[in-house]
């Protein structure tokens, strides 16, 4: 193991690292010029704990000539701590309402969904239980969070993986009770997200050659599964 990237890790992202290597593995190893987190074997893992788009030309660049996997976590469960403000506070911790799911990775991939069509490009999803520590910015108090930044990521617990190699996997995201052919509103509906995620869902299944356009309901795109 070097020291090669290590110097900004974040704590999700390490323990993540730490959790998934196997004896033999190697970690932060150059590679074609780019550092990977875990090289095992002829297998190339990398793992993203946010915005996918960062590691765009990273990822298409490696998948041409290597097996690469990526490794995203999503938060199933999600404790909030809030720094004090000050040394007369104190900090607070409470669960976010919000459960993440496998389907929200399609936020993310559709930066490069045109991975999810080349064989050597995997992906898998582990379904996580964390910490996410904010502090207070005063200068930043217009913003969404209203001055709430997040300071770091702590991860708690793996709770689940699916792994998504090949089509069959992609396919099995699609509802069985999904009528043919269907519109992103019909698939939100089938499986419970909002149609923006659908939406997004969508295109990146029709790169991967998982579903295909047959036409329109009006201004609705139809799908077919190519299954």
């Amino acid at each position: 193991m070097t020291t090669i990237g290590l110097l900004n890790e974040k704590p999700l992202h390490a323990a993540l690292k730490e959790w998934y290597a196997q004896p033999g593995d190697q970690l932060e190893v150059a590679v074609d010029g780019f550092v990977i987190d875990i090289v095992r074997g002829d297998l190339l893992l990398e793992i993203q704990t946010s915005s996918f788009a960062s590691i765009k030309s990273k990822l298409l660049a490696l998948a041409r000539t290597h097996l690469l996997r990526l490794v995203y976590p999503i938060a199933e469960e999600k404790w909030i701590i809030k720094l004090a403000k000050d040394k007369r506070g104190q900090a607070t911790r409470r669960k976010s309402p919000k459960r993440g799911r496998v389907e929200d990775l399609f936020r993310e991939m559709v930066s490069f969904p045109q991975l999810l069509a080349n064989p050597n490009f995997s992906l898998e999803v582990l379904l996580i239980k964390e910490e996410e520590v904010r502090r207070y910015d005063a200068k930043r108090r217009w913003r969404r969070r209203k001055g709430w930044l997040t300071e770091e990521r702590r991860l708690l617990e793996v709770v689940a993986r699916r792994l998504f190699e090949q089509p069959a996997d992609w396919q099995a995201l699609l509802p069985t009770q999904l009528d043919e052919p269907f519109t992103t509103q019909d698939l939100a509906e089938a499986i419970g997200i909002r149609r923006r995620l659908a939406q997004k869902m969508a295109y990146c299944l029709r790169k991967a050659k998982v579903i295909r356009l047959t036409g329109k309901d009006g201004r609705a795109n139809l799908y077919k599964s190519k299954a």
